[in-house]
């Protein structure tokens, strides 16, 4: 054995000759995760699952393997043990077989993993792609994900766009905590292998592009002999996913949606050059806004497409079984209600839980209007970014009891097509909804941030009283 998939084979012929069943997923990240010296908290992290669940699978796994490797074993003596017993080696160099020893940074660990160079991809951008079990991964910048509700046709859209249509820049955009990370991590778990390089960046510290680019190309020039001169280089060379988290951080506030901050311009340059240069990588953009710069490459088809991330159907009800609610009939009424936006309904469910023992139908029944409560400071983040004449919008909107035909402006002061540039923007915001009415289009609201716009007013109004 000289590397983590001969171990991976000595465990799962071991197990599989005792009880005539494979190594689990989950048995198998925990080997992996230990044998690299990672903690628990990490190995749950990559894995997606709780911790208590990885000690619970990984309990199992040392009592199996206790027979081979001794009584005493357990996840701080398993690598010493093996590697006594088995006579592993790490790192070799034998003859024209070049091996070469690969950082694979995965939640702030470093794994370090056995791979031949010859492996490595460098054919042109359409040429058929080999699976490459060990790509190169750096996700120290993703957040901490706990749960990942079921969006099977969300992420089937977004591997045919990668795989299959080779899409090289894909933006996610979405109300915040609707779950852009969490399904772009689910991504990486499920497209890993077809990459050559993997790296999550967040701009919410709103590095420069200098800055990023530097970065980048430092990550992917590890296995190179020679720099290259440009990002976009190593994008042609070799497989490569880039994530680019809180994207909304670069943009202004008290401006239309998507537009960039001073001296952030390029960034627009740089998503342009990703969009409409030939290369054999994808850039995968998060944000609560869309760039707006997407919308007229999208109406060129340079391999560009965007998803607008929104609620959960059915799946949300797993939200609210965890947060052991009752009343599971009326569990449907409740995820209308909340738009089923992930972040929304455990805040809610919490509430219900504290005020009601859990007991959605005495929450429901109890309301004259939408309770906010705890969610009302998130709302308001997301109008504070909006400029005045979004704000005035808006309010206009959340006066109006049902969707309204936009050939009419609602406000007078603004002329048809500063009114229809200015719904645009709120929808490339999330915050506006497109509702079909026969042959026309209509517009509302979103329902959650007109009960907060009317809360305000009425606040507003008491106060002039």
């Amino acid at each position: 054995m000289n590397n983590i998939q001969d171990i991976l084979q000595w465990a799962d012929n071991l197990i599989f000759n005792d009880t005539g069943q494979h190594l689990t997923p989950i048995q198998e990240a925990i080997l992996t995760g230990v044998w690299q010296r990672q903690k628990y908290p990490q190995i749950a992290k990559y894995f997606n699952c709780s911790e208590s669940h990885v000690k619970k699978e990984a309990a199992k796994l040392w009592e199996k393997l206790r027979e081979e490797l001794g009584e005493d074993l357990n996840k701080f003596n398993f690598r010493s043990k093996l590697e006594k017993k088995h006579s592993v080696s790490q790192v070799s160099h034998f003859g024209d077989c070049l091996l070469q020893e690969i950082d694979i940074n995965i939640c702030s660990q470093i794994i370090r993993n056995i791979e031949n160079t010859q492996t490595r991809s460098h054919s042109p951008p359409d040429a058929p792609q080999s699976q490459n079990p060990s790509p190169i991964v750096d996700l120290t910048d993703a957040p901490e994900l706990t749960n990942f509700y079921d969006r099977t046709s969300e992420l089937s859209t977004l591997k045919e766009w990668i795989l299959q249509a080779r899409t090289r820049l894909i933006t996610i955009y979405g109300l915040s905590g609707i779950g852009k990370s969490s399904i772009a991590f689910k991504l990486i778990e499920e497209i890993q292998t077809e990459f050559d390089y993997i790296i999550w960046r967040s701009l919410s510290d709103t590095p420069t592009l200098s800055a990023l680019q530097t970065e980048l190309k430092q990550f992917f020039a590890r296995s190179q002999q020679n720099p290259l001169p440009a990002l976009i280089d190593y994008l042609r060379c070799d497989r490569c996913l880039v994530i680019l988290d809180d994207v909304q951080n670069i943009f202004k506030s008290g401006q239309l949606a998507g537009q960039y901050l001073a001296e952030y311009d390029d960034y627009s340059k740089l998503f342009k050059q990703i969009a409409t240069s030939s290369h054999q990588s994808c850039v995968i953009l998060l944000s609560w806004e869309k760039p707006r710069e997407v919308a007229t490459l999208e109406a060129e088809n340079r391999s560009t497409r965007t998803l607008h991330l929104k609620g959960l159907a059915e799946q949300a009800e797993e939200i609210l079984r965890d947060k052991g609610l009752t009343d599971e009939d009326k569990w449907s009424e409740l995820i209308t209600l909340y738009q089923g936006h992930p972040c929304w309904l455990k805040i809610i469910a919490s509430t219900i839980q504290d005020l009601f023992n859990g007991s959605v139908s005495l929450f429901l029944a109890e309301q004259n209007e939408i309770f906010l409560g705890d969610l009302e400071h998130i709302l308001e983040s997301h109008l504070q970014r909006l400029s005045e004449s979004e704000k005035k919008v808006s309010y206009w909107l959340a006066s109006q009891a049902e969707a309204v035909d936009i050939s009419q402006p609602g406000d007078r002061e603004l002329s048809k097509s500063e009114f229809w540039q200015i719904i645009q923007s709120l929808a490339r915001r999330g915050l506006v909804e497109k509702v079909q009415m026969g042959a026309r289009s209509h517009f509302h609201i979103n329902p959650i941030f007109k009960a907060y716009i009317q809360s305000k007013l009425n606040h507003l109004t008491e106060k002039q009283l």
